[in-house]
């Protein structure tokens, strides 16, 4: 169903339940009323080969808490109920309701549901456990970066009609914190695609509603509903740029305590996603593959630097270079901290010992190495914005053999190596899935040598480069592969989702890129497919 809900409103019936509908102006509030009964749904996430993890949010009528019952079936029909499972829900959780079953049969699809007390049932979801040891093909559609302003959720609504899909990637920017009219400016505002709150999400309230104005989008829900999800956070389902101990888009003098902040956005996450409360986890796909979901953003990145911030001194090219032979190497700058590190370069080994044919890590932004080119310089329009000024300061840094965007693992070189080279003394076939940027691109990743691919995810809504070159988007991309020995190929303009499917001697990735975003049309067509074949390390 669709919701209409106010900050005030959630706010107020979040607090006090049904008793806030005696406030003044909330007894005839259709936004509080609509939102009763099983308000978003259902979903299905944190898949194993033996258990799943069950999704739903319901409100009861009388606004306090509430007891659901999870059900699967291995019929539409739920003749023969395999597993069930209870859970109490209330205002404390915003009405949200996780439950984890278990005794499921490896690869096999499953129906289940929520009863609640008084009998009500939410919409039937189907969900699929992982494979087990005589899998020969697992494929995962991957999304990432899905501004609801920018447009409509076509790649979501299009993944939601293919029956080939065991499983959907969500790398990150599941929702934008940012107040209507900011990102995306009214000029580029879809009709009808105003999410709620109609302000910055700051506060607890805040982002539970953001959640539940994206949540009410119907091919987000269909794909919910349809196959279970892998998902993990990146920026901005908190604040841009995020990082351990605040955020650009934080202003603690006007915005509070980020460490609140921070809590709340982790919160209302983890209410509203069918995902479980560890930071970072590994999932088992048969003997085809092992999964990784890390955590980049919140626990223990070290803050960014800004090339704006170097441009800005006395001598910015002295700068630069400065911040090239020093800051920029030092290896106590981190993306996911010691702990996790060592966790996943252990894992690594695990896996491929365990005869894991390949190591497939998510990570919420681009590994690969990318500068934008000197070249670039002419494609600019001549403007003054802010747009030009960031390409302009990423052709500086180019020139002083910088990464072009300190943001991603481009600021946070010796991370990387480490990374790498955990997954080469692992031995590992690797392959990393990326989001953020936007746009589409496909390297290979080295470090001394060859280490792995990468295949990174074009934007479901949220514009690329072509908001910043007025000029034919395969020149781009030539200039790019060009400019870039790891990059291979790259798409600068279209929006889409990846779907990856993996197999015993190799996998293969295709950009799938949708006709428009403009328009409620989930039609969508591959564009570019890539391979790597176990053992080289490198596409074919």
């Amino acid at each position: 169903m669709t919701l209409t809900l106010s900050r005030r409103s959630l706010l107020a019936t979040g607090m006090l339940g049904l008793g806030a509908l005696a406030l003044p102006g909330f007894a005839a509030a259709q936004s509080v009323l609509a939102a009763r009964g099983f308000t978003h749904s259902v979903a299905s996430g944190e898949p194993a080969s033996d258990s799943m993890l069950l999704w739903t949010r319901y409100v009861p009528a009388s606004g306090d808490s509430a007891r659901l019952v999870a059900e699967i079936s291995d019929t539409a029909d739920f003749a023969r109920v395999i597993a069930s499972g209870a859970f109490v829900t209330g205002a404390w959780r915003d009405w949200t309701a996780k439950v984890t079953l278990d005794g499921l049969t490896p690869g096999t699809d499953y129906h289940y549901r929520f009863v609640a007390a008084d009998g009500t049932r939410s919409p039937v979801g189907r969900t699929r456990t992982l494979p087990g040891d005589g899998a020969r093909d697992f494929t995962a559609a991957i999304f990432s970066c899905s501004n609801l302003g920018f447009g409509w959720f076509n790649a979501y609504g299009h993944a939601a009609a293919r029956d080939d899909l065991d499983l959907v990637i969500h790398l990150g920017d599941y929702f934008y914190e940012y107040s209507p009219g900011n990102y995306p400016p009214k000029a580029a505002q879809v009709a009808g695609r105003v999410p709620q709150p109609l302000a910055e999400t700051i506060h607890l309230a805040d982002y539970r509603l953001r959640f539940a104005s994206y949540r009410a989008d119907p091919d987000l829900q269909a794909l919910h509903a349809r196959v279970p999800w892998v998902v993990q956070w990146d920026d901005h389902e908190s604040a841009n740029d995020s990082w351990e101990g605040g955020a650009e888009n934080h202003d603690p003098a006007t915005e509070g305590d980020w460490n609140q902040r921070r809590a709340a956005s982790v919160q209302a996450y983890r209410e509203w996603m069918p995902v479980s409360e560890e930071p970072w986890k590994a999932y088992e796909i048969g003997t085809l593959a092992t999964l990784w979901r890390t955590e980049t953003r919140l626990f223990a990145r070290s803050r960014q630097n800004e090339i704006a911030t170097l441009l800005r001194s006395p001598d910015p090219a002295a700068a630069l270079t400065a911040f090239r032979d020093g800051a920029w190497q030092d290896p106590a700058v981190t993306m996911m901290g010691s702990q996790q590190e060592v966790w996943l370069a252990h894992d690594l080994r695990r896996s491929v010992k365990q005869g894991q044919r390949w190591q497939v890590v998510g990570f919420g932004t681009i590994m690969g190495k990318q500068q934008l080119p000197v070249a670039a310089e002419a494609l600019l329009g001549g403007g003054t914005g802010h747009v030009d000024d960031y390409v302009r300061g990423a052709i500086a840094a180019t020139r002083a053999g910088v990464a072009s965007n300190l943001d991603s693992w481009g600021g946070y070189p010796a991370a990387r190596a480490r990374f790498l080279r955990s997954a080469q003394a692992a031995e590992a076939d690797l392959v990393v899935l990326s989001g953020d940027s936007h746009n589409a691109w496909a390297f290979d990743l080295a470090q001394d040598g060859a280490a792995g691919v990468e295949f990174a995810g074009q934007a479901v809504t949220s514009p690329g480069f072509e908001s910043a070159f007025a000029t034919d988007p395969a020149r781009v991309a030539r200039m790019m592969v060009e400019g870039n020995p790891e990059l291979k190929w790259c798409d600068t303009s279209r929006r889409g989702y990846m779907a990856l499917t993996i197999t015993p001697e190799q996998v293969r990735n295709d950009w799938l890129f949708v006709d428009t975003i403009r328009q409620r049309t989930p039609r969508a067509s591959v564009g570019h497919s890539a391979t790597v074949r176990r053992g080289r390390r490198a596409m074919a």
